[in-house]
């Protein structure tokens, strides 16, 4: 195993000092790599020290302008520290030099929902999703980008994904609940609402839609 791979390994062990310790002297060996400026800077964002990951990450570019993952490191930095407009550059710049995950059109999708662009953002989570079919959190936000723009039997779609994925995720059967209700199937609209509250009973958005609901019958 090499030095990277034990510094890896260590770090997701949780064992952060040896990493820390591994990374270093890999950096000393190696001052030219950016890999190990990555991997160091990804080990300070695991710990939450942020300002110093960033600084990492700009040494890996500095040595590596095409370096895909120091940008994306970066970028996950910064939408941490909700900077999502200097996130969302880092991302894309990332994606320009050849970086095509999930996690990173995920990340792009959220960016944009941050700074209220909520329709670039659609396909964004479309590649996330078609990248990661089971990926539950990219299936969630390409819903509710779907459902925003009326887009309703398609929001049905990737909601019945993510409970088929989870069948505890109560915020998807609020959203289904909606949807239907959308929909005028109002008897459906109430027992999902009804699971998503049988999954979270303080789920005050499924209580408020079930009231309004029955309230409508009677």
């Amino acid at each position: 195993m090499d030095t990277n791979h034990k510094g890896i390994e260590a770090m997701q062990k949780g064992n952060f000092e040896e990493a820390a310790t591994i990374f270093s002297k890999a950096i000393e060996a190696d001052p030219n790599n950016p890999v190990h400026y990555i991997n160091f800077g990804n080990l300070l964002s695991a710990v939450n020290e942020f300002d110093r990951a960033i600084k990492f990450y700009e040494k890996a570019i500095e040595i590596d302008s095409k370096a895909a993952t120091a940008y994306y490191g970066a970028g996950n930095v910064y939408y941490n520290l909700e900077n999502y407009n200097e996130a969302k550059n880092m991302f894309e710049k990332a994606m320009k030099q050849g970086l095509d995950q999930g996690d990173l059109h995920f990340m792009l999708g959220m960016c944009l929902l941050n700074i209220d662009q909520g329709r670039l953002a659609l396909p964004y989570f479309q590649r996330a999703v078609e990248l990661n079919e089971n990926d539950q959190d990219a299936l969630f936000q390409y819903g509710l980008c779907l459902a925003r723009l009326d887009l309703i039997d398609e929001a049905i779609e990737q909601f019945q994904s993510v409970i088929a994925i989870n069948e505890e995720h109560a915020d998807a059967y609020y959203n289904l609940g909606v949807a239907y209700a959308f929909k005028e199937n109002i008897e459906k609209a109430q027992e999902l609402l009804r699971k998503a509250l049988s999954i979270q009973p303080d789920h005050l958005l499924a209580s408020h839609a079930l009231k309004i609901l029955t309230n409508s019958e009677n």
